[in-house]
């Protein structure tokens, strides 16, 4: 395979082929008419991590099973229209994650939510009771303990001169792992914060809302408003102070 210094990975590059024939290399189902793969194509540079996976797919694993399931579910939040190619979406990413928890047969959905959506968090729970899931929720400043006791100074709070707790992703994880949680939600985390959950979390985790401050909670906003509101993110570097 070479160097991994030079193993580069670049499937965003093949956006122009899928705009332009609506299909790609690893999309089309007859080598005859599929378009060439790239020199940067994974299908070729990483075909051993891609057979490996696909035998691991193949096993009596946990990984196998939600493989399956979760392509199973991806199948499942479509309607299919007889006799035509055309497909319509009928869930949304709540029903998605219900109906993954309920076909893993997994019964205790850890919630690791953020202070600022418990409103959120609280409905989603109703939610998880009506469907027969028991809901646990577990906030981010659990503990209660300040920022400055984390040697965060004191200029660098949201309100400087205030009491701050800290947030406390690993408590989160560790509180759903003495819960034996069979999988857990990400309700808002912020960035960094949700890396330290997912590394610490025991149990399979999803993210449902992931925190943006600016966009209400919808970051992808962000990347459709590049050809105009957002475009300065292409070219002025961020500066951070």
């Amino acid at each position: 395979m070479g160097d991994k210094k030079d193993f580069k990975l670049s499937c965003s590059s093949c956006s122009p082929v899928w705009q332009k024939n609506g299909t790609t290399n690893c999309w089309s189902g007859d080598p005859a008419t599929a378009p060439p793969r790239p020199g940067y194509c994974p299908s070729d540079s990483g075909a051993d991590i891609i057979e490996e996976s696909y035998n691991e797919y193949n096993s009596d694993s946990e990984d196998a099973r939600l493989a399956r399931v979760a392509a199973r579910v991806e199948g499942l939040c479509y309607s299919k229209t007889p006799g035509s190619a055309v497909v319509t979406a009928k869930w949304t990413r709540v029903e998605d994650t219900i109906a993954l928890a309920k076909l893993m047969k997994w019964q205790k959905i850890g919630i690791a939510t953020c202070i600022g959506l418990l409103a959120e968090t609280d409905n989603l729970a109703a939610i998880l009771k009506a469907q027969g899931l028991e809901p646990l929720t577990v906030c981010c400043k659990a503990g209660s303990i300040d920022k400055n006791s984390l040697g965060i100074a004191e200029e660098d709070k949201v309100r400087p001169g205030t009491f701050e707790p800290a947030c406390n992703p690993i408590a989160q994880a560790e509180l759903c792992n003495r819960a034996e949680t069979d999988m857990n939600i990400i309700v808002g985390r912020c960035v960094g914060h949700d890396m330290l959950f997912n590394k610490h979390s025991k149990a399979p985790t999803t993210t449902l809302i992931c925190k943006d401050r600016v966009l209400g909670h919808n970051p992808v906003a962000a990347l459709y408003g590049q050809n105009f509101y957002y475009k300065r993110l292409q070219k002025v570097p961020m500066e951070i102070e």
